[in-house]
């Protein structure tokens, strides 16, 4: 081993000691000791009165209107909704603040599906009991989102798989079908792109965040690769993931990507889109309802699953459950709004509203439902066949952290991807060991 790769396998292993251990898919296993879930307030039920919602920015207006709903039919029991920002990473970062100082300023919170771990572990979120939070007929991984070691420590809310936007109207006049393969991808940029003055090929979202992290796992998997293998242990060293990362640091190479998408979230890239600036792009099932209601787009895109190496690809587990604070008052009126939340009209509503995607199996095998919705059908099977990210005390310091790093670094040229790949192999394997 040379002195260099030797100092940096050194310095990976500190920077990664102490962490925690992961658990992959279901949740089954030994009972958390003291050291692995702090303890937390003992919930009152009955206890009512005045609670504040937080949740990202709402950009369609619905939840606004829910709550207005709500605050009209519980006069006693107001809601105040507390948007925050559009970035993921400072929706965490707020509510991790209030955590650790055990405020409980935010009695409901829409908490990311890879965060209900790390909250539930910290002590930070209230244990819901299953006789008051009903989750029969609910999508199972959804409800795996929101279990921790058996429990349930947050509400299914929405679920999300990514799909494939494109301008369906370019690809009609060229006579071609969506792509279902990489290959594919190119050979339709190939054919339409000369004719279309500034537009790119294909974006995502790759700044430096969990939307990264997002993206990147969708590349590895959709190429046979995985991050962690089903048994828990560090596997993204391989050739599959090689060439899922390098599908995306050969795109930044190629121009397939613009070099604009190095900064680019969920907003930013659907505003590239909405303006004619990408062929293709990668998003979730929200982006649907906004962009039909862009002059510049409307009625001129579609959606389709999004492709991978040698076939369909595969997206990453999306989504949002509903947390109540371990250190809220009135949690009485919590359990009333989630549950409220959660029924199939209040589901139905944001499917509808603002394409965020319901968690009631039975919302996408409804006919009415899919003639409204053209994309229901594409979005169901690309949460069917999606792929959790791990469930991690430390999800968000650790894990994702270390995969964001190590794929910007490859991103931006500073590292190669074998050499990005080598270097996160090590980091995640001090993790979970």
């Amino acid at each position: 081993m040379s002195h260099a790769r030797a100092v940096r396998r050194a310095l990976i292993a500190l920077a990664a000691a102490g962490a925690l251990a992961i658990s992959v898919g279901c949740t089954a296993g030994p009972a958390p000791s003291a050291s692995v879930t702090a303890s937390a307030p003992s919930a009152n039920w009955d206890e009512l009165g005045p609670i504040v919602y937080a949740q990202g920015k709402d950009t369609s207006g619905t939840a606004k209107a829910q709550v207005a709903e709500w605050n009209k039919a519980n006069p006693s029991e107001q809601v105040e909704l507390r948007e925050l920002s559009e970035s993921t990473d400072e929706q965490r970062d707020a509510m991790v603040e209030r955590a650790k100082n055990k405020s409980g300023e935010f009695a409901v919170m829409a908490i990311d599906v890879v965060w209900t771990t790390e909250f539930a572990a910290n002590g930070w979120l209230q244990e819901l009991p299953s006789d008051r939070f009903p989750t029969a007929g609910y999508l199972k991984a959804a409800v795996d989102s929101g279990t921790y070691f058996d429990k349930l420590y947050a509400m299914p809310s929405t679920s999300d798989g990514a799909l494939l936007y494109y301008r369906k109207d370019l690809l009609d006049k060229a006579g071609l079908q969506p792509p279902t393969t990489w290959a594919e991808l190119q050979t339709a940029c190939d054919k339409v792109l000369p004719s279309q003055d500034g537009m790119s090929c294909y974006g995502g979202q790759f700044d430096k965040y969990e939307g990264l992290t997002s993206n990147v796992a969708e590349a590895i998997s959709s190429a046979g690769g995985s991050i962690l293998n089903a048994q828990g242990q560090a596997s993204v060293n391989s050739p599959e993931a090689l060439a899922g990362l390098s599908w995306i640091v050969d795109g930044f190479t190629s121009g397939r990507i613009p070099a604009e998408a190095k900064t680019w979230q969920e907003e930013q890239s659907r505003a590239a889109f909405q303006s004619g600036k990408l062929l293709f792009l990668r998003n979730w099932p929200y982006m649907y309802e906004l962009a039909g209601k862009d002059d510049r787009v409307a009625g001129r895109f579609a959606v389709a699953p999004l492709p991978g190496k040698d076939g369909p690809g595969v997206s990453t587990l999306g989504g949002q459950n509903l947390g109540i604070s371990a250190f809220a008052r009135n949690k009485g009126t919590a359990l009333k709004f989630v549950n409220w939340m959660q029924t199939k009209e209040q589901q139905q509503r944001r499917l509808q509203d603002a394409s965020l995607a319901p968690v009631l199996e039975e919302l996408y095998d409804e006919p009415a439902l899919q003639a409204k919705i053209p994309y229901l059908k594409t979005l169901g099977d690309s949460i069917r066949t999606a792929q959790p990210r791990p469930k991690a005390a430390r999800y968000s310091t650790d894990v994702s952290r270390a995969i964001q790093e190590e794929a910007y670094a490859a991103i931006d040229g500073t590292k190669d991807p074998q050499t990005a790949l080598g270097d996160l192999q090590l980091r995640l394997e001090a993790v979970v060991k």
